[in-house]
């Protein structure tokens, strides 16, 4: 370290103590096994949403949340700012592999058991996460205010209206009224760039403090083994450098789908032209829409959309709260059904997503 680069640490040191961190994070260690490769997803959506933050603050400067400029706005952006095609093609594209890596690690977490007592506020706020991610795509999938959002946003808050008691005045406070228009962009935009933001950010902070607190999750029956058969590796430097390596991997896949494949822009949103051919949602809601449209009409007294959107709500709700009903994980014994619940819900879920990416 250079002559200069000691004062400002001993600067900084005098100050905020920054030794006493980095002793702390040298007494920190991580479980070594054959699943470890699955804690750094944990990184790399944590790496994907503080890009999609810094490129949203960028896409700020230049978005107009109005009917009547929104899409003017970001048209501007993509032609005539230096890099505004990059940063929004950067943007998009983190977006969609945020869900991936928060997908990943949700189901990582899942098979190794790690929800088991004492981590279930951990899988809880993860899981809460998850749920605000969809709900960050969901919103920022209008603002550009295109004719594909457009009806995507229709069809989608159309969906919500159909729930038994609630449906319809949730669909009335997510479109700011009957129809999808301006004050719906104006609503999800207030979602978007304020609103899901500041909750993700709270969970986040108690996510990060629970993980720190309890540490990492070891396989089922490690923490029974004798002190020396276990395996672990320091926090700092070997972990968070690995880590760090991670974000690399991901920062040039990042790098690479936004140049060689620029989110599109598409047509002005038009609500008197017809809904254009093909209409569907991003492709992580894709397994839900597809199912409620292989479902007939009429289920006995039941509309089959309704049925599908209640047992969809209830499979998201028993998924949640797995920690509390999964009694043989939580006595450190292994659950084959719990395994094989997961598994099926994985093969469901690419089924459809591809069955609705065809047809």
């Amino acid at each position: 370290m250079s002559t200069l680069g000691k004062k400002l640490y001993r600067w900084v040191d005098d100050r905020v103590h920054l030794g006493d961190l980095i002793e702390f994070m040298g007494k920190k260690y991580v479980p070594v096994h054959r699943g470890s490769i699955w804690y750094y997803f944990g990184g790399v959506t944590l790496f994907l949403f503080l890009i999609q933050v810094i490129t949203g603050i960028l896409l700020l400067l230049y978005y107009k949340g109005s009917e009547d400029l929104a899409f003017e706005s970001i048209q501007f952006l993509m032609s005539k700012v230096s890099f505004g095609w990059l940063i929004r093609s950067v943007h998009s594209w983190s977006a969609n592999l945020f869900i991936l890596a928060a997908f990943i690690h949700m189901f990582s977490v899942f098979f190794e058991k790690s929800y088991r007592p004492p981590r279930e506020m951990t899988w809880l706020s993860g899981m809460f996460m998850l749920f605000l991610g969809f709900g960050f795509g969901f919103s920022g999938y209008l603002l550009p205010w295109n004719e594909l959002a457009f009806f995507a946003t229709k069809v989608g808050t159309d969906i919500a209206g159909v729930i038994p008691l609630v449906g319809k005045p949730m669909m009335i406070f997510l479109r700011g009224g009957e129809d999808v228009t301006g004050a719906t962009l104006s609503r999800f935009f207030g979602f978007h760039v304020a609103v899901l933001p500041g909750l993700f950010t709270v969970l986040l902070g108690i996510h990060l403090l629970l993980v720190q607190r309890q540490g990492m999750s070891e396989p089922l029956g490690a923490e029974d083994s004798p002190a020396a058969d276990k395996k672990t590796m320091p926090f700092f430097p070997n972990f968070l450098l690995r880590d760090l390596l991670f974000w690399l991997i991901v920062l040039n896949v990042l790098a690479i789908l936004a140049v060689f494949f620029p989110w599109e822009l598409g047509q002005k949103a038009d609500a008197f032209a017809p809904a254009p051919a093909g209409i569907r949602p991003e492709w992580y809601f894709l397994f839900m829409f597809q199912t409620l449209k292989y479902l007939p009409a009429q289920l006995w007294i039941v509309d089959g959309e309704v049925l599908g959107i209640l047992l969809f709500a209830l499979a998201g709700i028993l998924w949640t709260l797995v920690p509390f009903w999964d009694r043989k994980s939580a006595k450190g014994q292994q659950s084959r059904i719990i395994t094989y619940v997961g598994i099926g819900a994985i093969v469901y879920i690419l089924v459809f997503t591809i069955l609705g990416w065809l047809f």
